[in-house]
């Protein structure tokens, strides 16, 4: 195993890669990216009024990104693995700064949803491509534990400080510095990727590329999220919802026939999904990420809703999630060097559904202190356990040639998860709170949505425990000194 990893340093060094330069650019893309999907929440009312909205179209300030985001996944991850990683980052990256500048730039509700919705289709050309780029980098051993955790820590803490980025911003500087607050950061990932990471080797444009699987493949995940996120004006039994849910339902199995059919480059080898670990990652994510999206949702609905905090102030309050996740990062790789990555996950699993738990019994006469930092820190702690080996699972077993595609598909199941697991606790919240909007009932609603939350994690434990296979042997090398 050593001589494996020798060798791989001895090739890296050859084309020209600097491991520690790709591990910045990496982890600067999964952060900015990450920070996109929660930056805008807190500032969406003042976006509201700045460029009048309705409140109905305001929703799509979010959805537009989710949308491209998950819808697009899939297709990044290939066209990564086909033309090569550094290329579509590089290109991804371009398209990504300018999105933001022109939504910063916005004047009218469909500018600001139109750029949104560009920003999407660039972070899912970056993030299977970045990842697909790390696992690649670092493909065994110590570095591979700690190269996914300090991924992991960069993606979890860009989305926990989206929420005090743009509560910060917003307040006191203006809400179009939640988009321009990305330019700095493509720009810096851009000069990172463009120095450190080895050029791509020849296009690999072998054979007709499966443009309809590609089009079957981000047409259904697309409308699947959103079928899901109209819920919020039409109910989970209405006419409109269950035609566009069934339809996307029959896009996928579509995709599904045309990949087990087609004579050409198939968008994904159907057999990736036979692999236990990729498919137990995957639906481990699938309800991680519904669980995750509900807390930022609901904290943040609750610390301005019922206990009065302002923009900047609910910002701040979400700076302990941020070190909780980071400390369990941290963690998360001490513990990779000593046991397997399926341990680490049940462990962090539990640890974050005790914190849901422990949400679900917040008050509405309650304080940030006595009923918001301590569940906070509990579960921001358990997430952070998990992120890193979920990727290590999944890429873990896919040859470096698929490893943009593998990533494509966990990344679009985390996205959608999100997508589907707020659209149904958020329905749920709803329907316990009624039209009335006092504290008490308020705080009903989010309790329930945080409850529900857990039972998404227990759900995801389970997942591990009765799907991942067994490891052989757990990681025994000695973890580096500080």
């Amino acid at each position: 195993m050593a001589s494996t990893q020798f060798t791989s340093q001895k090739t890296l060094a050859a084309s020209g890669a600097r491991p520690g330069t790709t591990l910045a650019a990496v982890s600067v893309v999964q952060f900015m990216v990450s920070l996109d999907l929660t930056v805008v929440n807190v500032g969406l009312p003042r976006i509201g009024s700045g460029l009048g909205f309705s409140e109905v179209g305001l929703t799509w300030v979010i959805h537009a990104y989710a949308l491209t985001f998950g819808g697009l996944l899939l297709l990044g991850g290939k066209i990564a693995d086909r033309y090569g990683h550094k290329r579509v980052m590089l290109t991804g990256l371009g398209l990504f700064g300018l999105a933001s500048l022109v939504g910063g730039l916005a004047q009218a509700p469909g500018q600001l949803v139109a750029a949104r919705a560009a920003q999407g289709v660039g972070a899912a050309a970056l993030a299977p491509a970045a990842l697909a780029l790390l696992a690649s980098t670092f493909p065994g051993g110590k570095e591979r534990v700690r190269a996914f955790g300090i991924w992991s820590g960069v993606n979890a803490a860009g989305g926990a400080a989206g929420v005090l980025a743009g509560g910060l911003l917003t307040q006191y500087a203006g809400w179009q510095w939640v988009m321009y607050i990305n330019l700095p950061m493509a720009a810096l990932a851009l000069a990172l990727a463009w120095r450190g990471i080895a050029q791509d080797g020849p296009s690999t444009r072998r054979g007709r590329p499966d443009v309809l699987g590609a089009v079957l493949a981000t047409a259904g995940a697309a409308l699947l999220v959103f079928g899901v996120v109209r819920t919020e004006q039409h109910p989970w039994t209405s006419t409109a919802t269950l035609t566009t849910l069934a339809v996307a339902v029959v896009l996928l199995a579509a995709f599904v026939q045309v990949e087990r059919t087609t004579k050409r480059d198939p968008l994904i080898r159907l057999g990736l999904l036979a692999n236990r670990s990729l498919a137990g990652a995957n639906l481990f994510a699938l309800l991680f990420g519904g669980a995750m999206a509900s807390l930022l949702y609901f904290v943040s609905l609750y610390l301005q809703r019922v206990l009065d905090s302002s923009p900047a102030r609910t910002g701040v309050e979400f700076l302990p999630f941020t070190l909780g996740v980071i400390i369990g990062s941290t963690l998360a790789v001490r513990l990779g060097y000593k046991f397997a990555p399926r341990h680490v996950l049940i462990t962090g699993g539990t640890l974050a559904a005790a914190g849901f738990a422990w949400f679900g019994l917040i008050r509405a006469d309650g304080s940030f202190l006595v009923d918001a930092l301590g569940p906070s820190v509990v579960a921001s702690v358990g997430i952070g356990l998990c992120l890193a080996p979920t990727v290590s699972i999944a890429t873990g077993g896919v040859a470096p040639h698929e490893a943009g595609a593998a990533s494509g598909v966990l990344n679009s199941t985390r996205q959608i998860g999100a997508a589907l697991g707020l659209a149904a606790l958020g329905t749920a919240a709803n329907d316990r709170t009624g039209e009335t909007i006092t504290p008490g009932t308020l705080t009903d609603g989010y309790a329930l949505g945080m409850l529900a939350g857990a039972g998404l994690l227990v759900c995801a434990v389970l997942i591990v425990v009765l799907v991942l296979p067994r490891p052989e042997r757990a990681v025994t090398e000695e973890a580096p000194k500080p």
